[in-house]
């Protein structure tokens, strides 16, 4: 008689880095045999990797613990809310294990006690690559955990620890593996990825007989060699961040910049504990651009932080209309259990910091719409998505997965997920782009 494997359901919550530490744990349940069971009835147990970095990513996590509990009732729970277990296990009492983000061995242990393996060598394979949960033709390549910052509106740190940078070749072989396998575009990503190495003083190694530092900008020339896109996510401006323009201008990786700056204000970056220098900023971004012209910035901001006057959020608009960004997200402040900035006076009436969001993103979507109608008539090289009877969806090098935009073309029979093509754009909104086959 065959032997039957547990079958694991699996939720996976919150940010490209949750996800990385979902797919280790997938990766290393499949090596062990157990089966990856896509719904709460059936499955022996339901593990969630939950995020806890925001009042809205709290109640989402606490809802998918109370559905999973309802329908299968035996449940694992890690990721950053199990930071706070106490929060947990208050409303669940009978949950199997709660453990905190990034704690594969923890989870594993966990299940084993609770649905112990079946040892069966024709059930144990696994990919070089591991098991990824996006699509077949992009995986997220985390270099690093944890933060060495202490911004007062964030408890990264407190989640997820200081700065813990992997060593480089473990790095380069993952993505070599991953490029090996199909991959077609790596999106690098950590807490704070421009400061890759500084926990181990920029470590020296070796990599295809070349001498290297564990250094983003060493990072980023290795991986170019991989000849696939290579997008740099999270990079805090530090000034070794203008050696990876030239890298961009050259095509080694893509011409994309995502730099959380979250305010332009003087006062308000001091108050979060960011640095404070805009003007500087600009003058960054003028020097980037006249290198790489066709360089693609990223941002996101926080309005209604506390004690933002009138005048602050004018000079954050002021910054958006000078910087001209190409892609930005933003989101009102709330509180966060456990910030600093909790205690701080003068907080922001929700009204108003609604009303603050809904006037920076209407600036934002004029900029972003200009810019994409500058682009009509351009050829472009895209890499496409997805691909149904009708329309086949794709972004250019400027555009991440599932934050940025699409360009849209009408489909041929012939394109697929994962295929490079050559397109003019012929169409523009604020977001997304239209184009047609060449």
């Amino acid at each position: 008689m065959p032997l039957v494997p547990p079958k694991i359901g699996f939720v996976s919550l919150g940010c490209p880095k949750a996800l990385v530490d979902s797919e280790r744990i997938i990766t290393q349940l499949r090596a062990e045999g157990y089966e990856i069971w896509p719904q709460y009835e059936g499955a022996d147990l339901v593990v969630i990797n939950t995020c806890g970095f925001i009042e809205d990513a709290v109640a989402e996590s606490m809802e998918t613990i109370s559905e999973a509990m309802n329908e299968n009732g035996r449940v694992i729970v890690t990721g950053c809310l199990g930071v706070n277990e106490n929060l947990i296990r208050d409303q669940y009492p009978e949950i199997l294990a709660v453990t905190g983000p990034h704690a594969t061995t923890e989870v594993m242990q966990a299940i084993h006690q609770h649905a112990p393996p079946v040892n069966d060598p024709h059930i144990q394979l696994v990919p070089a690559a591991g098991i990824k949960l996006t699509p077949a033709h992009y995986a997220y390549l985390k270099i690093s955990e944890g933060c060495n910052h202490s911004c007062r509106f964030c408890i990264i740190p407190s989640l997820r620890g200081p700065l813990d940078s992997r060593p480089f070749a473990d790095i380069m072989q993952e993505a070599t593996a991953l490029a090996d396998s199909g991959v077609r575009e790596l999106l690098v990503i950590a807490q704070d990825t421009s400061a890759y190495g500084l926990d181990i003083k920029y470590q020296p190694a070796i990599w295809n007989g070349r001498a290297v530092k564990s250094h983003i900008s060493d990072l980023a020339h290795a991986l170019g060699d991989l000849g696939i896109w290579i997008r740099m996510h999270y990079i805090y401006p530090y000034p070794h961040v203008d050696e990876l323009i030239p890298m961009m201008a050259e095509g080694r990786i893509l011409p994309y910049l995502d730099i959380p700056m979250q305010h332009a204000s003087p006062s308000i970056l001091k108050a979060m504990k960011r640095p404070a220098n805009e003007s500087k900023m600009l003058d960054r971004i003028k020097q980037w651009r006249d290198i790489c012209p066709d360089l693609t910035l990223r941002s996101t901001f926080i309005v209604g932080f506390p004690g933002e006057t009138e005048a602050d959020f004018d000079y954050l608009l002021e910054f958006l209309h000078k910087a001209q960004l190409d892609r930005v997200g933003a989101f009102a402040y709330s509180e966060i259990e456990g910030a600093q900035a909790n205690q701080l006076p003068n907080p922001i009436p929700e009204e108003m910091k609604q009303a603050r969001l809904a006037r920076f993103m209407a600036v934002q979507e004029e900029i972003s719409a200009n810019k994409l109608q500058d682009k009509l008539g351009q050829i472009m090289d895209v890499l496409v998505d997805e691909v149904d009877d009708e329309t086949i969806l794709a972004r250019t090098s400027g555009d991440a997965p599932e934050i940025d935009g699409q360009v849209i073309i009408k489909a041929d029979g012939k394109i697929k997920s994962g295929d490079f093509c050559r397109v003019k754009i012929t169409h523009a909104d604020e977001h997304d782009l239209w184009a047609e086959l060449i």
